[in-house]
């Protein structure tokens, strides 16, 4: 599906503001969206946000190195919940919603903790681990889907795309483009002329 990425300097909000993991992931989302509809009006906009919860403690990313080994520490041997929140917008039209997955890690040593933190790819996860990458080691069991733990649910997201008119299979002849990163802009070649983008 053809799109457009675009930064935005949304303000996120922390888990002591919020009550759940699905509240704030979804608030931030929305909180991207409206500040992307702001700089492309008349756009269909995605946002996402993703968080991972171990009993009341939400895991963003880790500040730095040491913070990676004690969020891995924490989440050895036992199961947490990756919940993503999705909103997508265009204009004042909006929908949101999120999907929580259950993800088991196995017993970690410290050995296989420091020189999964020393590749540097930790550093920009919540929760301190990919599951695409490297990471992928570290999980025992998944209960749910795999594509939210990466980041982005792609299943839920198509069925909330056609809530604006757009098929993905309608977009699979368009040309191949790069990956998909969190906060992207569909390209209105793959819409039906639906009016879904009239405010």
């Amino acid at each position: 599906m053809p799109f457009e990425v675009l930064i935005t300097a949304a303000e996120e909000l922390t888990a002591d503001r919020i009550r759940t993991p699905a509240e704030l992931v979804t608030r931030n989302a929305q909180r991207k969206a409206h500040a992307a509809t702001l700089a492309a009006p008349g756009r269909l906009v995605l946002a996402a946000d993703t968080v991972v919860a171990l009993g009341d403690a939400v895991l963003g990313k880790p500040a730095d190195a040491d913070e990676a080994v004690a969020m891995l520490q924490r989440l050895s041997g036992r199961t947490h919940e990756v919940v993503t929140g999705l909103c997508l917008r265009c204009n004042n039209r909006e929908v949101t919603d999120h999907v929580a997955t259950l993800v088991s890690f196995a017993s970690l040593s410290d050995e296989l903790i420091a020189a999964y933190v020393a590749t540097g790819e930790p550093l920009d996860k919540a929760g301190a681990y990919g599951i695409q990458g490297r990471g992928s080691v570290l999980v025992e069991r998944l209960d749910g889907c795999y594509f939210n733990v990466v980041g982005l649910p792609l299943a839920r997201l198509s069925g909330l795309l056609l809530e604006f008119g757009v098929s993905v299979g309608d977009c699979w002849h368009q040309p191949p483009l790069p990956p998909v990163h969190n906060d992207f802009i569909p390209n209105s070649t793959c819409s039906t002329d639906t009016g879904a983008c009239e405010s």
